[in-house]
C-alpha cells in the first residue's frame, strides 16, 4: 500500500527514481504512467485526466427527443468544456429527468406502490398547492399573447391539484413546462427590450424635429435618462410624468399660438375691410369735393356758396371720424396681438426654465435638489402609509478641494460622475441617488431601518476602495463620510437629512472614511 504521505525528496530525485521504476517494471514510458509512478513515490494522489474526448462522444450518441433534452445535452457540452465533472453530472441528470418513460416502463401511482421511498413524504398536497400558487403568480410577466402556453399553464396547474397526483406523470409535465417557461421569458425580455428601443427611437426622433425649442430639447433629453434601465415602477412613474408634462406643455403652447394667429388673420381682416372702407370713402368725399368745386364756380353770390361750404366741411368731418374709428380698432387689435405675443413669450420663458430646473443632474446623472424634493415627498408619504422603516444617508467626498486644487475642477467633475456611477451600481432599484450639492449626495434608503441603512453605505464606502477612479494614468481611491438617519414618526424628511448631515459631520471629524448612525 502507498504511503499517503508527500516524499521528502526533491522534484529531480521523484523524476530520476521514476524513470528508474518505469524501467525496472517494464512500462512504456507513457504520460500517463510517468504520472501514475511519479505520484506514486511522491506519495500524491494519482488524480486521472479529465477525459475530454470520451465524453464528447458519449454526449455525441445521446439522442436528443425532447428540447428539455436538447437544452441539456448544450449544457453537457459547456460543462466537458469547462472540464468540470459537477456540471457534467447535472447535466446527464436532467437529461434523465427529460426522458419520456414508456407505458410498460412507467412506475405506477404512489397510491398502487404500497408505501411511498423515504424521499417523497415532502411531496404533500401542501407542497404541490404551492408550485402551484407559484406558477400563478408568475403568469402576469410571462403575457397572455400565446394560447397554447395558456393551455399548458392549465394543464400543470390541474395536474398539480389533483387529489392522487401522479408524481411521475406530474415531474414530467413540470419539466417540459419550465422549458417552455424559459422560450416565453427570452421572449417577454426581448419584447421589452425592443419596446425600449422604439421608445428611445421616438423621443430622439421628436428631439430631433424640434431643434429651435429648448425646453423640448431639455425635456427629450430627461425622458431619455428616466426610460434607461434598469428600470422600475418608481422610474416609471416618473417617466410617466415627465412624458404628461411635456404633452400638457406642448398642447398648451400649441393652443396659444393659434389664438395668436387667430388674432392676427382677425387683425388683418379688419384692416384690409377698413382700407377698401377708407377707399370708398374717399372716392366718395371726392366725388363731392369735384361736385362742391363746380357748384362754388358757378354761384355767383356769397348765400349761394355758403350751403356748399357747409356739405364740404360736413363731409370733411365724416371722413375724419372715420379714419380715427379705424385707426382706434386697428390700435386696438395691436394691443391685443402683442400681448397674445407677450403672453406666448412668457409661456416659452417658463418652459426654458421647466427644463433647465429638470430633476436629473447634468454631470453626475443623479437627481438634483428639485428632485430630490418630489422623492422626499413621495418617499416620507410612502412612510407615513405602509409604516415602513425610512433611512436617510448624506455623504460627503473626502478631501475633494485637494483633488480639485491638485488635478483641476474638470478632474474634479469626472470624480463625482464616477462616485454616482458606483453608488448606482450599488443600489437597489428602490433606493434613490441625488446631489445634494458640491460634493455631498443624498440616498433615500426606503423600507430600511438604521442598522440596515449603515451597512448600505459601509458596502458603498467598500466598492469603492476596489473600484478605483481614474485620473489619466494615476489610480486615486475615492473615499468618504457619511451619516445615516431614520425617519420619526414625526419628522420631516428635511429634518432627517439635517440630522444625517450631523452625523456626517461628527464622521469627518472622527478621522474621515467612516459611517456614523443618528
Amino acid at each position: 500500500m502507498t504511503d499517503s504521505k508527500p516524499s521528502a525528496k526533491n522534484p529531480f530525485e521523484i523524476a530520476r527514481e521514476t524513470l528508474k521504476q518505469l524501467t525496472a517494471r517494464k512500462l512504456m514510458p507513457t504520460p500517463l504512467n510517468y504520472q501514475a509512478v511519479y505520484n506514486e513515490i511522491a506519495g500524491i494522489p494519482n488524480v486521472q485526466p479529465f477525459p475530454e474526448e470520451p465524453l464528447r462522444q458519449l454526449a455525441a450518441e445521446l439522442p436528443a427527443k425532447n428540447p428539455g433534452q436538447e437544452r441539456q445535452l448544450a449544457l453537457l457540452d459547456s460543462a466537458i468544456g469547462r472540464r468540470s465533472w459537477a456540471g457534467v453530472q447535472n447535466a446527464l441528470v436532467a437529461y434523465l429527468g427529460f426522458s419520456v418513460p414508456t407505458p410498460s416502463t412507467m412506475p405506477a401511482p404512489l397510491s398502487a406502490m404500497g408505501s411511498p421511498p423515504l424521499a417523497t413524504p415532502a411531496l404533500t398536497a401542501d407542497f404541490l398547492e404551492q408550485i402551484a400558487r407559484l406558477i400563478e403568480h408568475g403568469q402576469p410577466a410571462l403575457g397572455t399573447d400565446d394560447a397554447r402556453f395558456a393551455e399548458q399553464t392549465q394543464a400543470v396547474l390541474k395536474a398539480l391539484r389533483q387529489p392522487d397526483a401522479d408524481l411521475v406523470a406530474t415531474k414530467m409535465l413540470l419539466a417540459n413546462y419550465s422549458h417552455r417557461v424559459s422560450f416565453t421569458a427570452e421572449d417577454q425580455a426581448e419584447i421589452k427590450a425592443n419596446l425600449l428601443r422604439l421608445l428611445h427611437l421616438i423621443f430622439q426622433n421628436i428631439g430631433e424635429l424640434s431643434l429651435d425649442d429648448r425646453w423640448l430639447k431639455g425635456q427629450i433629453d430627461g425622458l431619455m435618462v428616466a426610460s434607461t434601465p434598469p428600470l422600475s415602477l418608481r422610474r416609471l412613474d416618473d417617466l410617466e410624468r415627465r412624458l404628461k408634462d411635456v404633452i400638457f406643455k406642448q398642447t398648451e403652447a400649441k393652443g396659444r399660438a393659434l389664438e395668436a394667429q387667430e388674432e392676427m388673420r382677425q387683425m388683418l381682416l379688419t384692416f384690409v375691410e377698413r382700407l377698401s372702407q377708407m377707399s370708398d370713402s374717399t372716392s366718395v368725399f371726392q366725388i363731392k369735393l369735384e361736385e362742391n368745386a363746380r357748384l362754388i364756380e358757378q354761384a355767383k353770390t356769397l348765400a349761394e356758396i355758403a350751403p356748399v361750404l357747409k356739405e364740404v366741411v360736413g363731409a370733411t368731418r365724416g371722413m375724419a371720424s372715420d379714419s380715427l374709428t379705424a385707426r382706434d380698432e386697428l390700435r386696438s387689435m395691436r394691443e391685443k396681438t402683442m400681448t397674445t405675443d407677450a403672453q406666448i413669450a412668457k409661456l416659452h420663458q417658463e418652459l426654458d426654465r421647466v427644463s433647465t430646473l429638470a430633476r436629473h443632474d447634468p454631470l453626475t446623472g443623479a437627481l438634483n435638489r428639485k428632485g430630490l424634493d418630489e422623492a422626499v415627498k413621495r418617499e416620507v408619504s410612502n412612510f407615513r402609509r405602509k409604516e415602513t422603516p425610512l433611512s436617510v444617508g448624506l455623504l460627503d467626498i473626502d478631501n475633494f478641494k485637494l483633488l480639485n486644487d491638485r488635478l483641476g475642477h474638470a478632474t474634479g467633475d469626472e470624480a463625482l460622475a464616477h462616485l454616482s456611477r458606483v453608488a448606482r451600481e450599488c443600489m437597489r432599484p428602490q433606493d434613490t441617488l441625488a446631489r445634494y450639492g458640491g460634493e455631498e449626495f443624498v440616498i433615500l434608503l426606503p423600507d430600511t431601518p438604521l442598522d440596515k441603512g449603515i451597512e448600505a453605505m459601509t458596502r458603498l464606502q467598500r466598492e469603492l476602495t476596489t473600484r478605483f477612479f481614474l485620473a489619466g494614468t494615476e489610480k486615486i481611491m475615492i473615499t468618504f463620510s457619511a451619516g445615516v438617519a431614520q425617519l420619526a414618526p414625526d419628522e420631516t424628511g428635511d429634518d432627517a437629512i439635517k440630522r444625517a448631515d450631523q452625523a456626517m459631520y461628527l464622521a469627518k471629524r472622527a478621522g474621515k472614511n467612516r459611517v456614523l448612525g443618528t
